[in-house]
């Protein structure tokens, strides 16, 4: 079993995140964050997000942990106590983006985020940086959500991306709407995590 920690508060988006990883991780398991935001927005509660992440405690039988929120909060002092591999969406959704030689950037709903964002990018070569909605009240909205993460995809494509990762854990259901839409290749963390998590569990 492999669990999928979201340090988000929001069950819904939990199970909205399992689904999307089920066609690789079949009985993907599904952890929510107690306490704290429906929707990290802040590095302080970035950073609270990370102690609870780096504290978990795994259910019998876990073979692996991926970190479900695209800062990967917590994800590098989990591994350190772990035995299992663990893997954080946003690092997964970088090397996937990177592949080839691609010149990418990220799209996403929270300004306040994106020093980290940064940093965390910035580990693959050709990253060109992030494109903000004008922040992260659109997530009350799934239209305005889509027509917002749109936007900002078209507007990273126009400064030379070649692909363009949609940056949250809960706009993964978003990511899946806009894959269609996009001008260039979508990334999808979740996605690129489970697959990493599947290719690690075969050896």
């Amino acid at each position: 079993m492999i669990l999928l920690a979201n340090p988000n508060a929001n069950p819904a988006t939990t199970v909205a995140m399992c689904a999307i990883a089920a066609p690789w991780l079949p009985g993907v398991q599904g952890w929510t964050a107690p306490t704290g935001p429906q929707v990290i927005v802040t590095p302080e509660q970035l950073d609270r997000a990370a102690d609870g992440i780096a504290a978990l405690q795994l259910p019998a039988g876990c073979r692996g942990v991926i970190v479900a929120a695209f800062g990967d909060p917590g994800a590098t002092l989990l591994a350190g106590r772990l035995s299992v591999p663990v893997i954080g969406i946003g690092a997964a959704a970088a090397l996937a983006a990177a592949q080839g030689g691609r010149a990418f950037a990220v799209a996403t709903t929270t300004p306040a985020l994106r020093d980290r964002i940064d940093a965390l990018m910035q580990e693959q070569p050709g990253y060109l940086g992030c494109h903000m909605t004008d922040g992260p009240n659109v997530m009350n909205d799934p239209d305005a959500l889509d027509r917002a993460l749109l936007d900002a995809v078209r507007r990273a494509a126009a400064a030379g991306a070649q692909a363009v990762i949609i940056g949250g854990g809960p706009l993964a259901q978003a990511a899946v709407r806009l894959a269609p839409l996009s001008p260039v290749p979508l990334i999808q963390p979740v996605p690129e995590a489970a697959r990493a998590m599947a290719r690690l569990l075969r050896g």
